[in-house]
């Protein structure tokens, strides 16, 4: 992983309008990895509307709209071939927590830890098995989202002390959908890490994991529980994206004020995703990211000192390059 210098990542200023040109190149056009960009930052725009003008939140659509305004990139080299590829160099953040484009980037910062990490897991446990669960509950009013999450999150530990519970290790991520209903909809995304052993006499059913968690949460009914076992030559990497992904869906941010309102209060300072048993170790050691995934390598390519900047465009909803 490369090494980082400490402190936050460079400050830069918003562009005028008039310094970036509507005939200039787009950030997707010369660089396709980065066309998420675009809707990520327009996302913002949306969720920033809302929050204009209330007297609780109007300040996160003040920093929200200087998020992110301008970004710096450098070429650095391809890291499959000779070719050169953009990569972040500068950026101002709002770090609000339901900003789309902040909430975009430390999803990215979690995934880039887990895909570092699991690799070793793999080597030193190659007879164990991986599992992707999936744990809900009934839809809760928004109102009592907090309150139904602490109580899951209580639920998952006793699970993982009752007797059935053969899982060595665990990945574990909180995701709240806006139910059809108007409620919200929080569930856990898990990858479980098991000894060889529980494809024979710990073995748990589909109809016991639910059993499980019924248990665990004292339910009086019987929850929506999904499990499915990774193949043996499947890399489990490849579930990372599922499991690691944003905690609130960028469309569920801006479908109504009410909702995003009182789910910003009701997730304030909670933690999305935690992580135990064996793969605990593994996660910490591998060395922390800059928060915003901006850094700056101790030395630099004659092509990394070659930088573009680009500008948002609000009207047009992209990002082009700036003169």
């Amino acid at each position: 992983m490369s090494k980082f210098l400490d402190g936050d990542a460079p400050i830069l200023p918003c562009p005028k309008k008039n310094e970036v040109s509507t005939n200039a190149p787009g950030l997707g056009d010369l660089s396709h990895q980065d066309k998420p960009w675009d809707k990520h930052r327009h996302s913002a725009d949306r969720v920033a509307n809302h929050y204009r003008g209330d007297e609780e939140f109007d300040k996160y659509a003040q920093r929200m709209d200087f998020c992110s305004q301008l970004l710096e990139f450098k070429l650095v080299p391809h890291d499959k071939d000779s070719s050169l590829r953009f990569k972040l160099a500068g950026a101002r953040f709002c770090r609000v927590r339901h900003c789309p484009v902040c909430q975009w980037r430390r999803s990215l910062k979690w995934k880039a830890k887990a895909l570092e990490a699991l690799p070793k897991v793999v080597k030193d446990f190659p007879s164990h098995r991986w599992l992707f669960l999936t744990l809900t509950v009934k839809n809760c009013p928004v109102t009592e989202l907090r309150s139904t999450i602490t109580e899951m999150n209580k639920s998952f530990v006793r699970m993982t002390k009752l007797k059935e519970w053969c899982i060595d290790g665990w990945i574990k991520s909180l995701e709240v959908t806006h139910g059809r209903d108007g409620q919200a909809h929080p569930h856990f995304h898990c990858l479980l890490i098991t000894p060889k052993s529980y494809f024979g006499r710990n073995y748990i059913s589909q109809q016991g994991w639910v059993d499980l968690w019924q248990k665990a949460a004292r339910l009086d009914y019987q929850p929506q529980v999904h499990i499915k076992a990774v193949h043996k030559k499947q890399n489990p990497c490849t579930l990372i994206p599922e499991i690691l992904k944003y905690s609130l869906k960028e469309s569920d941010l801006y479908r109504s004020k009410k909702f995003l309102f009182e789910v910003t209060r009701q997730l304030h300072k909670t933690r999305c995703v935690s992580v135990g048993g064996v793969l605990r170790s593994y996660m910490k050691k591998v060395g922390e990211e800059p928060e915003d995934l901006i850094g700056t390598d101790e030395t630099e390519t004659a092509e990394e000192m070659l930088r573009l900047y680009f500008g948002w465009r609000y009207e047009e909803k992209v990002y082009r390059l700036k003169n």
